[in-house]
């Protein structure tokens, strides 16, 4: 029964302005069972021929019949499934994938079709011991012989059980007794019904066939038949191919990664540098934002803040007013307002000791009495000393203080504006990191017994949630008068978000200046990926011969470059997390709390950024080994 037939078949090659035809007016049948050898010398066109039997070359004149059906109009994908379902190539030069074992390589056309991985593991090795080469599956190709090498691309032509066999000088590069057991493998290839077509120049190798086809400079010259077809029954089909799973795509890609692994820890290693320094400077700067937070809730009330008038000359004449006053009441969610007063440099003496001392303010809502050594406020005649001062005055051992008498001299302006020296002699009660504290009503009493006038030159507004807190702050600031802003916003409350804001500010440029590296990363994938297409590239032409579709060779570069990503992620990760376990381990017992704290939404930010980098560094290289011409990658070295 006729298999294939060939009509008309004409081809040229154009060089420049000039055309050179190979093929000039081919009229071929081949049936079940025939073993037909196409005999002539070196570009007498009998390559050619073959790539258009086999659906790699569809740029011809003419008709390829299969079954009574035309395939020089089928699309690409159907002459991707034509090459699956009917074709099996055996090259001259084997074609073997080096980095595979001898039974991956004949797994590798079995992987486009329905059947199980078990049936297909079945299938290689069952093909193996007919080659005889079952005790040799585990190795790889340059373990081989000539002679072996040939019989295991034998194996793996037919292992997707194709009707047609195209065999490309099969026995060019084996010696005589290799030569006698290839020929012997084909003729019991034809005896099972399929159809053996072999190119070659040699006619020993022809007189082993059923028919010889003599083809000179594009012509058939002689058509005999040398002895009847080795079988006419029809082959049975045992399974329907298909295309490259997504999942072999992987394992396929992972294999390939594994053998390059000396090259891909390099890349990978690079990559994770960038990956892990946008890690760390991000939960460095969240540790920080968090560490800012609690030092501060340690020592200051965050829902409470400072508010002053932002013009000095009148803050000094006048200082905060009852309009003021009622003006900052007013404002939502503020829940109480008290006065204040805030004096930066005044006079300290205890004893024969007298210092001159920055920072001293009323008790106000900002500060927390967990800060203070007495865990309460002054009374009228009490003072907290700052630690500064009680070490300027005892020593290291600042509660000796407690108890003791320091008298505190300012200058506050009289009802003439006229500078008054007000002092006054309390007792110490307690210590704090912060600034000094006295009460309000203590230094009013204080300065009228001076014949001075305590002006208030700030306020503390009292918030009723911390979540309202930058809300308020930002109505404080909006208030105007003459179009100029009329308060600012003081103490630590005032500048937390400054702070928090800072912190990140910096934590970003930080990140950004490791994502230069990450560019570094980029070009180094792309580069690594086109090396792989290159090195690659027979292996390309040798997966399109098998019927490989343009998305499947896509998606293997695609999915090695998805590897070196996720292997980056991994061992940026791990660094990551080791670093913040030694750095916090070793600061803590300084700073009592973890500087490094690398969040989730970091890690998954990070992670996509280096899935993302590995798909964009991909998309040209795997472009490119998708458009590859399957005949050009298979003659390539």
């Amino acid at each position: 029964m006729t298999r294939l037939e060939l009509r008309h078949i004409k081809k040229a090659y154009k060089l420049g302005r000039e055309t050179f035809p190979v093929l000039k007016g081919i009229d071929l049948s081949f049936d079940n069972g025939d073993f037909t050898s196409i005999l002539g010398e070196s570009g007498g066109g009998k390559s050619t021929l073959m790539n258009i039997i086999g659906g790699l070359d569809r740029d011809y004149q003419g008709d390829v019949i299969l079954n009574g059906k035309k395939q020089k109009d089928k699309k690409e994908k159907a002459m991707d499934t034509y090459r699956r379902d009917t074709i099996g190539f055996i090259f001259q030069s084997f074609n073997l994938v080096n980095y595979l074992t001898v039974l991956d390589n004949v797994l590798l056309s079995l992987k486009m079709t329905q059947l199980s991985q078990h049936d297909r593991k079945k299938r290689a090795e069952e093909l193996l011991r007919q080659v005889g080469l079952y005790d040799h599956r585990k190795k790889k190709p340059a373990q081989l012989s000539g002679g072996q090498k040939q019989r295991v691309a034998i194996a793996r032509a037919l292992a997707n059980d194709p009707d047609i066999i195209i065999a490309d000088e099969p026995t060019g590069a084996l010696d005589s007794q290799n030569t006698k057991e290839v020929l012997a493998i084909l003729q019991d290839i034809a005896a099972s019904g399929k159809t053996v077509i072999v190119v070659t120049h040699s006619q020993d190798v022809a007189d082993s066939g059923s028919r010889i086809v003599r083809l000179v400079d594009g012509k058939i010259t002689e058509d005999k038949r040398i002895r009847p077809a080795f079988s006419d029954k029809e082959p049975e089909k045992g399974y329907k191919s298909r295309s490259l799973s997504y999942m072999s795509s992987w394992k396929m890609a992972f294999s390939h990664f594994k053998s390059a692994w000396k090259q891909n820890l390099i890349i990978t290693i690079g990559t994770a540098i960038g990956l892990f320094s946008v890690m760390f400077f991000l939960g460095l700067g969240n540790g920080a934002n968090k560490y800012m937070n609690h030092f501060i809730d340690g020592i200051a009330n965050p829902k409470a803040i400072q508010v002053s008038l932002k013009d000095t000359a009148k803050a000094a004449s006048q200082g905060i007013t009852a309009d003021n006053y009622k003006q900052l009441k007013n404002i939502k969610h503020v829940q109480k307002v008290n006065y204040g007063y805030y004096a930066p440099i005044f006079n300290l003496s205890y004893k024969n000791k007298r210092i001159q001392s920055q920072i001293l303010q009323t008790s106000n809502d900002t500060i927390l009495k967990k800060s203070l050594s007495n865990k309460k406020f002054p009374k009228d005649n009490e003072i907290i000393l700052s630690k500064a001062n009680a070490k300027s005055f005892v020593g290291k051992k600042t509660k000796k203080i407690i108890g003791q008498k320091v008298t505190l001299a300012l200058s506050i302006a009289n009802g003439q504006q006229a500078p008054t020296l007000v002092s006054k002699t309390y007792t110490v009660v307690g210590t704090t990191e912060g600034s000094n504290i006295v009460s309000y009503t203590g230094l009013t009493s204080a300065a009228k017994a001076a014949n001075a006038k305590l002006k208030p030159n700030f306020v503390t507004l009292t918030i009723d949630d911390l979540n309202n807190t930058k809300q308020v702050q930002n109505k404080v600031k909006a208030l105007k008068s003459n179009h100029k802003t009329l308060y600012s916003i003081e103490g630590i409350g005032g500048i937390l978000d400054n702070i928090v804001q800072i912190v990140y500010i910096v934590s970003f440029v930080l990140a950004l200046v490791a994502g230069i590296s990450l560019l570094v990363s980029i070009l180094m994938i792309i580069a690594t990926t086109y090396m792989s297409v290159a090195e690659r590239t027979k292996e390309i032409g040798i997966l399109r011969a098998m019927g490989a579709r343009r998305k499947d060779i896509r998606r293997l570069f695609v999915n090695e470059s998805l590897l070196l990503g996720i292997s980056a992620n991994l061992l940026a990760i791990m660094t990551v997390f080791l670093v913040q376990y030694g750095v916090n381990k070793l600061v803590y017992n300084t700073i009592k709390f973890d500087i490094i704290q690398v969040s989730a939404t970091a890690t998954l930010v990070t992670v996509l950024i280096g899935i993302i980098i590995a798909l964009l560094a991909s998309i040209a290289p795997a472009g490119k080994a998708a458009r590859l011409n399957p005949i050009e990658a298979l003659a390539s070295e």
